[in-house]
């Protein structure tokens, strides 16, 4: 018991430093597995994500206040509506997957692959936005083209969907903390829908009798209380920094991944 716990604490740490942070949670949940040889269920894995999510809403206080008690001005009307429709554009796309039958992969090859690319991108992004003048507000285009960034993370482990989205709105022109907000604002629904998705299938095929829900209440909390104090880190620090710093970690990772496959202490195949 006392070894299932400390496994569950470990990944609920995991998962609530990186599940915003633009650096793939699903990388390092697959390391971290590996490292001390314990399989977590896919149940667990979706319950400590929605942990981390809900943590962070008292960081948006004031955008929610927004929502709930100024929803008649048409900037907060416009803003929500963007948030939707990125969501919108992610659960259709979502919905075709779902019945195309598609699985997540989880060979940590692509995951290292994918880690590489998006952390090249943000060096090369950031190098090109250099001097430049940022936009401050969301637009229409931006918003689908989150909700499409949201779909490429889905079938691509590894790339991140903070990492996706942040990085299609830097490429577009919109600066850092406009972007980080939106991101984060969009994947709470998205994650939560997804989550919920899931844990509605597992309870309905009887898959959670089997589950230790000790563990699962453990990495819950756990990831919930971590995930707040990373994010409210992270929103202060895109303040004053770029993402250069993140995308040179995602190739770190990525080349740690390839050398742990090379190295045999982790598989091709999961």
């Amino acid at each position: 018991m006392t070894n299932t716990v400390a496994a569950a604490a470990l990944m609920g740490v995991v998962e609530g430093i990186t599940e915003f942070i633009p650096v793939s949670s699903t990388g390092h949940l697959l390391i971290a597995e590996h490292l001390i040889r314990v399989r977590m269920s896919d149940l667990f894995n979706i319950v400590i994500q929605s942990g981390a999510v809900l943590a962070v809403l008292p960081l948006f206080h004031a955008r929610l206040g927004q929502f709930f008690f100024r929803w008649r001005e048409q900037a907060t009307q416009a803003y929500l509506l963007k948030i939707m429709l990125a969501f919108v554009v992610t659960g259709i796309g979502g919905l075709f997957l779902e019945k195309g039958g598609f699985k997540l992969p989880e060979n940590p090859l692509p995951i290292a692959s994918a880690l590489l690319v998006g952390g090249i991108g943000f060096v090369l992004i950031e190098k090109w936005l250099k001097g430049r003048r940022l936009k401050d507000d969301v637009t229409w285009t931006m918003a689908m083209a989150v909700g499409a960034a949201q779909l490429v993370a889905a079938v691509f482990p590894g790339t991140s969907r903070s990492g996706a989205t942040i990085l299609m709105m830097l490429l577009m022109g919109l600066g850092r903390p406009a972007a980080t907000e939106f991101s984060f604002l969009v994947g709470i629904p998205t994650m939560l829908a997804a989550g919920g998705l899931k844990i509605f299938q597992a309870l309905h095929h009887g898959g959670a009798a089997a589950e230790n829900w000790t563990q699962v209440g453990v990495g819950f909390v756990i990831s919930a209380v971590v995930s707040f104090v990373v994010v409210k880190w992270l929103l202060g620090y895109v303040q004053t920094h770029t993402f250069t710093a993140f995308g040179w970690y995602r190739v770190a990772l990525a080349l740690l991944l390839v050398g742990l496959l090379m190295a045999g202490v982790v598989d091709y195949r999961v």
